[in-house]
C-alpha cells in the first residue's frame, strides 16, 4: 500500500507540473493575442480579482520591481486597461484599478476554456468540487509563501 501512494503521489506531481507548464504556454498565447505581456496580463487578472490596487501591491503580485511596475502600468494606462489615481489618504501612493469596460475583452480569450471547464466538472459532487478548492487554495497559499521566500532570501549571485 505505501508503494501504491507514492506512485500516486509522484503522478499527481507530475500532472501538477504539466498543468502548470501548459497553464503558462497558454498564459503567453493569450497575452500575446491582446498585445501584452505576461506580466501585463498577470497584473490585469489581479486586478480583475482583487479590485484597485496600490502600485505595491501590483509590484508584490506580480513579483516585479516597483521601477517596472511603473513602467507597465504606464503602458497600461496609455492602452486604456487601467486608471491610475493618487491615494487622497496617502497622496505619495498610486491607486490602480482595472477599467470595468476593458474586462470583457480581456475575458474573450478565455471563454471557450471556460465553457470546457465547466463542462469537465459536470459530473463531479459537491464534496469533490470542495476537495479541489481546497487543494487550489492551499497551492495558492504555498507559491505566495515561496514568492516571499525567494525575496526574502535573494541567493542569486551577485555580479562582481
Amino acid at each position: 500500500m505505501p508503494d501504491e501512494r507514492a506512485a500516486a503521489i509522484a503522478d499527481l506531481m507530475r500532472a501538477g507540473r504539466e498543468a502548470a507548464r501548459l497553464s503558462m504556454v497558454f498564459r503567453y498565447a493569450v497575452a500575446e493575442r491582446l498585445g501584452l505581456t505576461v506580466s501585463d496580463l498577470e497584473c490585469l487578472d489581479f486586478l480583475a480579482d482583487a479590485g484597485p490596487a496600490t502600485a505595491g501591491q501590483v509590484a508584490e503580485r506580480t513579483n516585479l520591481t516597483t521601477g517596472a511596475v511603473t513602467s507597465m502600468l504606464r503602458r497600461l494606462q496609455q492602452a486604456g486597461y487601467v486608471t491610475a489615481e493618487r491615494d487622497p489618504a496617502d497622496r505619495r501612493r498610486v491607486i490602480v484599478a482595472l477599467r470595468p469596460e476593458r474586462a470583457a475583452e480581456l475575458d474573450r480569450p478565455y471563454e471557450r476554456f471556460a465553457a470546457r471547464a465547466e463542462r469537465l466538472v459536470e459530473g463531479y459532487r459537491a464534496e469533490d468540487i470542495a476537495l479541489l478548492v481546497r487543494h487550489y487554495d492551499r497551492m495558492r497559499a504555498m507559491y505566495l509563501a515561496e514568492l516571499d521566500h525567494l525575496r526574502d532570501h535573494d541567493t542569486a549571485p551577485r555580479p562582481a
